[in-house]
């Protein structure tokens, strides 16, 4: 297994989820319907789990992960592994169901009083959070058996699911609100950390979209329309993100701070097109990020023209690794290498290359969603692969 620094060095990586095939998708959809068994849909995710390794190994990533091929979608991280929302009777079939604004190169938006699943709908509680499973280890447990590379899993940390939080509704439960609930938010999730640190995990990934909230308009309206102050919940936020962390010595931590995958087909062309859910630069919030957040790497969401210019990286402390998210999970076009040394230059101009690594913008998964195809998929990683090797001499 590598080293502490060498998986704090990575100059490559991908961003938790992969393109769920063809073959699992059918019996995740039949499943979802109440048309298959559990076992037979264990058997599909384990099968598909065990070839994405393989092929993330073959094409020389150096830390794997299992796609989350086991989740509808990436909140299931915490939402499916804890007890106490008021959880909607087949809240699966949301997924299915769900219709949001389909128009090509606009912004996605979402019902979030919708009665869906917990964390990907805003949803009350019933009773204190209880951790009932860790489904990060159980997927990280699986990965590392079948992998001769480190695995790394992910998990969606305290700001998302605070912001999905139906505090108003919850006085009974939670009478202290987001303060209290956050804190509860940390003791499960470290919880679950340290099981994942126990069994032999050294990289985590933390999965947190949500602080683009704190620089878009639209959500710092619907913020303070529910009464709440902006500043306060960002403050907060980093608070609990470095408590989830704490006390974890020879853990790699990363953090993954982007706009939204949504992604749609054009009707005209019938290719996939972007959208996304939160608009605006990082520059507004990233000196209070990058000196504020305890992560080790800083995984960044660069692939157009929202995220603003390099600039903000000025803010990242030594010592710290920014991963530029510059390859699209949302075109089938793939990005030369030319194009991609060119960006790390420009990049490099406000923070050392040294500091600096690639990746996707985003994950390419979404069980219901759409996606690029899993062979577009392939050749993006293999040409962040390939621009690693040529900037820096290794992967």
């Amino acid at each position: 297994m590598s080293t502490e620094p060498g998986l704090r060095g990575l100059r490559a990586e991908h961003i938790g989820s992969l393109v769920h095939p063809g073959a699992l998708s059918e019996v995740f959809l039949r499943y979802d319907r109440g048309e298959a068994a559990e076992e037979e849909l264990l058997r599909a995710q384990d099968e598909a789990i065990g070839d994405v390794i393989r092929k993330q190994e073959a094409i020389g990533l150096q830390v794997v992960g299992d796609g989350e091929l086991r989740r509808r979608n990436f909140q299931e991280s915490f939402s499916a592994c804890v007890s106490g929302f008021d959880v909607p009777r087949e809240a699966a079939r949301f997924y299915i169901d769900e219709n949001p604004n389909k128009t090509p190169l606009e912004r996605a938006e979402q019902d979030f009083n919708a009665a869906g699943p917990p964390i990907v709908t805003r949803r009350k509680t019933v009773a204190r959070l209880s951790l009932v499973r860790n489904m990060p280890l159980e997927e990280y447990r699986f990965a590392s058996r079948t992998a001769t590379q480190p695995v790394k899993p992910t998990l969606i940390g305290p700001d998302r699911i605070a912001q999905r939080f139906k505090w108003e509704d919850s006085g009974s439960v939670y009478p202290g609100g987001l303060d209290e609930f956050v804190d509860d938010v940390v003791r499960v999730e470290r919880s679950m950390i340290a099981e994942l640190v126990a069994a032999g995990c050294r990289y985590i990934q933390i999965d947190a979209p949500g602080y683009t909230a704190y620089v878009d308009q639209v959500s710092l309206d619907r913020m303070r329309s529910r009464g709440e102050d902006p500043q306060v919940n960002l403050e907060r936020s980093i608070r609990a993100d470095n408590a989830l962390i704490d006390g974890f010595p020879g853990v790699t931590f990363g953090i993954h701070l982007c706009r939204g995958n949504a992604r749609t087909l054009d009707p005209e062309t019938g290719e996939l097109v972007p959208q996304w859910h939160r608009e605006g630069h990082y520059d507004a919030i990233a000196e209070r990020l990058f000196t504020g957040l305890r992560h080790h790497r800083f995984l960044l969401e660069y692939d157009s023209d929202r995220a603003g210019s390099f600039e903000s990286l000025r803010f990242v402390p030594a010592g710290k690794t920014v991963v530029l998210g510059l390859v699209t999970t949302k075109s089938a076009r793939v990005e030369s290498v030319n194009e991609l040394r060119g960006r790390v230059d420009e990049a490099s101009r406000y923070c050392p290359p040294e500091q600096l690594a690639l990746s996707p913008q985003c994950g390419f998964g979404g069980l219901y969603s759409q996606r690029l195809s899993e062979d577009d998929q392939w050749r993006k990683l293999e040409r962040i692969l390939e621009t690693a090797s040529a900037i820096w001499g290794s992967g």
